[in-house]
């Protein structure tokens, strides 16, 4: 039997169902990253144990996932383009500087969301309207005057949870188009041993970026079809009430969409503007993964702040879990 699609009455209901707007109070700009408190953050320090730090970010270079072949368009997002301005073939043939110091700099241009990275509450709006009811006119050329990246600049570190949904389910990674459910998570949780709480940042495995780096070809990641949130996730993330959650896929949903057409991302629509869930995509989870399949440890001090660019809609990470 096929599955009904979702049309803009489900997503009109949904926004009513989710709605967190004034949760935090009508000036609130970080929504359920507010759920993390003081509290969380000294539990979650005590969770190191080995002192060993894993990385979840890809490095940011031109071998990213941008630009590769997909059949939906890249809305102009490309690789970083790493770029010298002074390096040691210079200093070697004698070009310095009015300072006279021999020395090497660089610089980088890319998109913020071309990576590892969070997107903020201004990324994505529910018709004219952004998180707490803000209006969209609020990102403007200048940026994002409301809920830009730069307000979530003490945030982001607290107890971390990998739920590898496809280890727990016996598969090397997820097929795409594969949706995610609330029993799902629960069932990962549940193998892992381990119990969700209030603020805590939940990081979910599909693999989906380990397929694309061992077939040595980003083809289709960034877009193109994926395993992902289902929509009926929303109620588990109410549920849980965590801080964030991220992914080690393009746009964490399941791809394609469980919409009619006309209608993108539509777990987006929800869980930014209407939730106040500040997500992250394209964590790379291979290291964590195993770390915690070899100790049985799927918990860990989470720390991973956004670059504070004003006004910025994203922002790019180096995510890190600590145990």
């Amino acid at each position: 039997m096929t599955q009904r699609k979702l049309n803009r009455d489900d997503l009109r209901a949904a926004a009513e169902k989710y709605k967190n707007w004034g949760k935090w109070g009508p000036k609130d700009e970080i929504g359920t990253l507010n759920f993390t408190q003081a509290e969380d953050i000294v539990a979650a320090a005590r969770l190191v144990r080995k002192g060993k730090v894993i990385s979840l970010a890809l490095n940011f270079d031109h071998t990213g996932p941008q630009g590769a072949k997909s059949k939906y368009p890249s809305m102009g997002r490309t690789n970083p383009i790493h770029t010298m301005l002074r390096t040691g073939t210079d200093a070697y043939s004698g070009v310095l500087d009015h300072r006279g110091i021999r020395a090497a700099d660089d610089m980088v241009t890319m998109p913020l969301q071309c990576g590892t990275q969070w997107d903020g509450l201004g990324h994505v709006f529910y018709e004219n309207y952004m998180w707490n009811g803000y209006d969209c006119r609020e990102v403007t050329s200048a940026g994002a005057q409301k809920c830009g990246i730069e307000k979530t600049k003490n945030k982001m570190v607290g107890r971390g949870v990998l739920l590898d949904v496809a280890r727990a389910k016996g598969k090397k990674w997820l097929d795409d188009g594969y949706a995610i459910t609330g029993a799902d998570l629960d069932e990962t949780a549940r193998k892992q041993k381990v119990e969700l709480r209030r603020g805590d940042y939940i990081i979910v495995r599909t693999g989906q970026m380990e397929a694309k780096l061992e077939a040595g070809s980003w083809d289709g990641y960034p877009g193109g079809d994926a395993p992902g949130f289902s929509f009926e996730t929303l109620d588990w993330i109410k549920r849980t009430e965590l801080a964030a959650l991220a992914s080690d896929t393009w746009g964490c949903e399941v791809r394609p969409n469980e919409t009619e057409a006309g209608i993108n991302q539509p777990w987006h629509w929800i869980t930014i503007p209407i939730m106040g869930m500040t997500m992250g995509e394209i964590f790379y989870l291979k290291d964590l993964a195993d770390d915690c399949a070899a100790d049985g440890v799927y918990e860990f001090m989470f720390v991973a702040p956004a670059i504070p660019i004003t006004g910025a809609v994203g922002s790019p990470t180096n995510p890190l879990a600590i145990k």
